[in-house]
């Protein structure tokens, strides 16, 4: 095989349809736009969400709740998921690299939910009462990160 003898698969290429070149082509006049009506005038394109003109379904259900703009954004870690990991000193480093969390710079609180039996170190942003608790009687560090 030559590189002049390479051709597209069969089928594959099709000649684009020239629309409003004459009533002989079959797509002469209206151009394959129908009568009038929107859809026939030049760059009439509905918006994904139209429905026709009637009342669209984010302005018929009703409005709930508020978000709060001023909320800080904390990841939570219970006692148990550090359990799990069988380390002695834990930090924000390691419970990303584990899949603990799943951001860096946003602040970690651990919270007391569950059972420490081996003394570990751990470094966070904020704790639970519970959770200081369960970590300083089983013999284990609280380190705050602030």
């Amino acid at each position: 095989m030559k590189l002049s003898e390479l051709k597209p698969a069969k089928g594959s290429v099709k000649n684009r349809k020239r629309i409003g070149r004459g009533n002989a082509t079959g797509q002469g006049r209206t151009a394959g736009k129908g009568m009038n009506g929107y859809k026939a005038r030049s760059g009439a394109s509905s918006r994904l969400h139209f429905e026709g003109g009637q009342m669209s379904l984010a302005r018929r259900l009703p409005k709930r709740g508020f978000t709060n703009i001023f909320a800080k954004e904390i990841q939570i870690v219970n006692v148990s998921a550090i359990e799990k990991l069988g380390l002695k000193k834990i930090d924000i480093d390691i419970l990303y690299s584990k899949g603990v969390i799943n951001k860096k710079n946003i602040p970690v609180k651990i919270l007391g939910n569950g059972d420490l039996n081996e003394s570990v170190e751990i470094s966070a942003h904020s704790f639970s009462q519970s959770a200081i608790q369960k970590i300083e009687k089983s013999g284990g560090k609280v380190i705050y990160l602030w």
